[in-house]
């Protein structure tokens, strides 16, 4: 979610077994809900089988190729990394490992209800700008264009490498949906029940105080805006570029309750900003430091970027996977 001068080199993490059993964005990844959006404009092709023979180097680079040049069209240092990473997130964080279903596996985002839910605010946007994607690879499911969108913005932004796989299944329909009020809000009218709210929804999917906190560091890249979810602000100064920044930051700043915007009363819900006014933080990101269990892992990660990025692709990895019932493959000396 940030543009940086900075230059990292892209890290390469092994590829892992990950269990099939993401406040960033332009409009804020995983960490809030807000006024719902409408479905207009594109309209989405029914459904996709498994996509395994398409090939995926040349989708990522296809997405790869529309970020940059999304970005050239709005030449005002942002992009649709962040949107891509929140999308892949809310595709994924539907599920629900009591109930045993959703995940990104159905692509149902693109209809309703899921398609009007407030926490998917402004994410028809994303999925839009993927149709040519689709169509230059029809065979392709919308579930794994989702997820893969994710994984290249975090590439893209010099991030780790993604151990990713295709094999989700598109519905024709959003009859299988979920009910609303699996992803997570921004605020919930206090620290303790924020901090409450923040281990319900991710221990619902089956992640760790670890595992939340590594998630949580992709707002480094993207930023609020007030059409989508009330919040306004980037989390620090290189939107574009996945790094430990937003964990340094968040240690290292004073934040306080925002209380004026561009010289007016800030009529928004309850953020916080540095001492520049610049810079932003959710309610939820302040929480993280007001938890002892989930600020230690906040300190290492400010202290430790090459940790971060190990942690956080096997996290993302895992997140990506949740609910797809990827065949489940015997090792050859079990093959007879």
């Amino acid at each position: 979610m940030f543009n940086s001068g900075r230059g990292f080199t892209k890290m390469s993490v092994p590829a892992v077994a990950v269990a099939g059993a993401f406040i960033s964005s332009e409009n804020c990844i995983g960490m809030l809900s807000s006024s719902s959006s409408n479905q207009k404009g594109v309209v989405h092709a029914e459904a996709s089988a498994p996509s395994p023979l398409v090939n995926m180097q040349k989708v990522k680079a296809a997405i790869g190729h529309l970020i940059e040049a999304d970005a050239e069209k709005r030449n005002n240092g942002t992009s649709l990394k962040g949107t891509f990473v929140r999308l892949a997130w809310h595709c994924a964080e539907r599920y629900s490992q009591i109930e045993g279903d959703s995940g990104c596996e159905g692509g149902r985002m693109r209809f309703d209800p899921e398609s009007k839910w407030g926490a998917n605010a402004g994410l028809g946007k994303a999925r839009d700008a993927l149709e040519p994607i689709k169509a230059k690879f029809p065979l392709l499911s919308y579930a794994d264009l989702y997820a893969v969108a994710g994984v290249t913005a975090i590439e893209e932004s010099g991030g780790p490498s993604i151990p990713f796989r295709f094999g989700r299944i598109d519905d024709v329909n959003g009859e299988n949906s979920p009910p609303d009020g699996r992803l997570p809000d921004a605020d919930k009218g206090g620290s303790q029940r924020t901090i409450a709210h923040i281990r319900d929804i991710f221990y619902r999917i089956g992640m760790n105080d670890q595992e939340i906190v590594v998630l949580i560091g992709a707002h480094a890249l993207g930023r609020c805006h007030t059409d989508a979810s009330g919040y306004w602000g980037p989390w620090n100064y290189s939107e574009n570029t996945m790094s430990n920044e937003y964990f340094r930051l968040l240690l290292e700043e004073r934040w306080s309750p925002k209380i004026s915007h561009n010289g007016k009363p800030w009529s928004g819900p309850n953020q916080y900003e540095d001492k520049t006014g610049m810079l932003m933080m959710l309610p939820s990101d302040i929480a993280l430091l007001r938890d002892p269990d989930f600020r230690k892992y906040v300190e290492l990660y400010a202290k430790d970027e090459d940790l971060l990025f190990q942690d956080f692709a096997k996290a993302f990895a895992k997140l990506l996977e949740l609910g797809v019932p990827f065949p489940v493959t015997k090792p050859w000396y079990k093959l007879w």
